[in-house]
């Protein structure tokens, strides 16, 4: 049997609805676009833990960052270190046990390993241009008679969290001044790239015609956990932010998130041409997703952490071969962190470990029987697998956990239940079908009695579980 190439794209604090495709007028994507063309758009995908170390640990294992023991970046002051049987099923080895050439270029950021531990050969450091050139060189030269498994992790829009760190350095006091400014030289120049009006444009034109405006859910909820707050002073830039930051500011940091996406998809699109040119489209499975997302002036916050849905809902786009759906949109509830992985396996022939919980997304994909989907074109699937509980044919998972350093979630359909660990008015429950923007607590109301029980019940047996391991 002959196993296709496979592209895994990845890019750094891309939220969910930061493509065009996704009907998003203020960022242009097209080439993430033209994967949608070409595959599926999973709607409802979220990350493990919406900060980038716990995530991105999920998605090139598989794993919860709490089956671990640590649930931030700061995973050396929560554990000593990783099983044996992380590295030793590092999925680089075991694709090329398969036969395939493993490679990897860009970000890693990765815990007490790096991409050639888990059996990867390492093409490239670089993060931005330099990677996407290096990448497609490769995939132009390429003439081995195997198929390759390519990981492509490129850094943006991750410079958005520069933005504040910058504005902020000097009046912090956190130490942070000297670090980035040092650290992060590339990224802030980056930032400040767009920060200028366009040439030629007043500045009336600007916020009137071209700049993103205000999210409908820009102001805190009245009844916000108290837990955001402590999130916000345990890195001051953050709190200083929501205190400081004029509605012009906001929507420039909106403008300029936009902006690093739209980078980046430029360089997505150089692989892709070479993927392209070297007729290699066809037979190549491609997997696109983000590791979490950015608050991106919701709630008036920016960065990430937070377990709101502009933090935790991600893109997933998956092309794949054969008898693919082509652009198409499901609504499984999906974690990029335990069904990438699977999926990837599946693709390449690899039997899927005992360990793992995760789901491969290709019998969705690849079904030939299409009766057995509603495919959603113009309405809405999430709201008719809400109401009538449908699973599309196969099997799928019903409930959804987040884990994050403040707090857990449970998704369900469109409903969220979120318990934080601090503060007051820790637990949080919002009915998504109607309250989007996750502005306002329904945890009192009656009418969710069950569901909300039902999401309770799983947050606390969830942690239960971590508590004895």
């Amino acid at each position: 049997m002959k196993f296709p190439n496979i592209l895994w794209i990845l890019t750094d604090q891309q939220s969910a609805n930061m493509m065009s495709c996704i009907g998003n007028k203020f960022v242009r994507t097209p080439n993430m676009d033209y994967i949608a063309r070409k595959g599926v758009i999973f709607e409802n995908t979220y990350c493990t833990n919406p900060v980038c170390l716990p995530s991105r640990f999920s998605l090139f294992t598989g794993l919860y960052p709490g089956d671990v023991g640590f649930k931030s970046n700061e995973y050396r002051k929560e554990t000593d270190g990783l099983p044996d049987f992380i590295v030793e099923n590092g999925l680089g080895k075991l694709l090329k046990e398969k036969g395939y050439t493993a490679v990897y270029g860009g970000k890693e950021h990765l815990p007490f390993l790096n991409a050639e531990a888990l059996g990867f050969d390492y093409i490239c450091s670089d993060e931005r241009e330099v990677l996407a050139e290096n990448l497609s060189e490769f995939i132009r030269n390429y003439s081995n008679n195997t198929p390759f498994a390519m990981v492509a992790s490129f850094i943006n829009p991750h410079d958005i969290c520069l933005m504040a760190i910058d504005d902020f350095a000097d009046e912090a006091g956190d130490g942070t001044k000297e670090y980035f400014r040092t650290y992060f030289k590339e990224a802030i120049n980056n930032i400040k790239a767009y920060e200028k009006i366009p040439h030629g444009m007043h500045p009336d034109v600007f916020f009137e015609c071209v700049c993103p405006p205000l999210p409908a859910n820009h102001l805190p909820a009245e009844d916000e956990p108290e837990a955001i707050t402590i999130l916000q002073e345990d890195r001051n830039f953050k709190k200083l932010a929501r205190e400081h930051y004029s509605d012009e500011r906001w929507r420039m940091h909106r403008w300029i998130y936009a902006k690093l996406t739209e980078q980046v998809d430029k360089q997505i699109g150089k692989v892709l041409t070479a993927l392209i040119d070297s007729g290699l489209w066809d037979n190549t499975v491609i997997i696109f997703t983000s590791d979490h997302g950015d608050m991106d002036a919701s709630h008036k916050m920016e960065h990430k952490t937070a377990l709101y849905q502009e933090c935790c809902k991600v893109p997933l786009i998956v092309k794949g071969i054969d008898d693919s759906f082509v652009n198409k949109r499901f609504p499984q509830l999906v974690s990029n962190g335990l069904d990438c992985i699977c999926t990837v396996m599946d693709y390449a022939g690899i039997a899927q470990p005992n360990y793992l919980s995760g789901r491969s997304l290709k019998p969705l994909i690849e079904k030939k029987d299409s009766q057995l989907y509603e495919i959603r074109d113009k309405e809405s699937a999430v709201d008719k697998r809400g109401v009538e509980g449908q699973d599309f044919g196969i099997d799928w998972r019903k409930k959804l956990v987040i884990e994050s350093e403040y707090g857990i979630a449970v998704i369900k359909e469109t409903y969220k239940y979120t318990q934080y660990f601090c503060g007051e008015k820790r637990e949080q429950f919002y009915d998504l079908r109607i309250n989007q923007g996750e502005q306002y607590n329904q945890i009192e109301d009656e009418k969710y009695h069950g569901v909300i029980k039902e999401l309770r019940d799983t947050a606390n047996a969830y942690l239960k579980r971590r508590q004895k391991a």
